[in-house]
């Protein structure tokens, strides 16, 4: 349901800005509607497996490039070998308009090019443990949007996956973008308040997430490795 009163855009760190209700209803709708395309195939959503074993407990879907830990690939080799999906012009643009909006700046937004997003989902019991987003090659800024139910949000620090953080709560429609100096903070999700959404989002339950990143990458080969 709507606040009733505004929440106001606010820059939790330099280059980490927070723009809530950025995305009307209706975009959210559409995009629950290509999330759920993209879920279908060709690579199918999953959850993903850890290097030492683990199972995530968001499921992850990705266009443009697949990821899994430290590697981008064209192809899911991790799951059924096929091609993802593309990565649509018109994601692109809501990309470069999400910059604008948390930014400002007309000159940085036009030169973002997003060329691949991952697209997760949280039911009421999945978590994302404190991490960078960093297996990209280029250090262009991450801009995520949030669907559905609301989630407390950990934003950190570039040094440990620990203290000093910040805890938000991102709700449907909000917009988040990290860059500059915040480009590689630490971040997680320890909680999702099930049964938040509004259904007119077009989620009747759970979370979608969806972060779009450039990854400075030209051949279906090229990976990065582990820290």
């Amino acid at each position: 349901m709507s606040a009733l009163i505004p929440r106001p855009a606010m820059e939790i760190a330099p280059g980490a800005v927070h723009v809530p209700g950025w995305l009307a209803l209706d975009e959210q709708r559409e995009l629950v509607a290509a999330c759920r395309a993209w879920a279908g195939g060709p690579v199918p959503i999953r959850r993903t497996r850890l290097p030492r074993g683990g199972v995530m407990s968001v499921q992850t879907v990705c266009i443009g490039w697949h990821w899994q830990p430290y590697r981008y690939t064209r192809t899911a080799d991790d799951v059924n070998g096929e091609q993802v999906a593309p990565f649509p012009d018109w994601m692109v643009l809501l990309g470069r308009r999400a910059l604008r909006e948390a930014y400002g700046d007309q000159r940085t937004a036009d030169g973002y090019t997003p060329d691949t997003a991952l697209i997760n989902f949280y039911d009421g019991q999945a978590r994302l443990g404190m991490h960078q987003d960093k297996d990209e090659r280029s250090s262009a800024p991450v801009v995520s949007l949030s669907i559905g139910d609301t989630c407390v949000f950990r934003v950190g620090n570039t040094r440990t996956r620990t203290r000093p953080y910040t805890d938000i709560e991102l709700a449907s429609g909000d917009l988040f973008v990290f860059g500059g100096p915040s480009r590689y903070v630490h971040h997680g999700v320890p909680r999702v308040h099930a049964g938040t959404a509004d259904p007119a989002c077009g989620l009747d339950s759970g979370r979608l997430n969806i972060t779009m990143r450039v990854t400075g990458l030209t051949d279906a080969g090229e990976t990065r490795c582990p820290p």
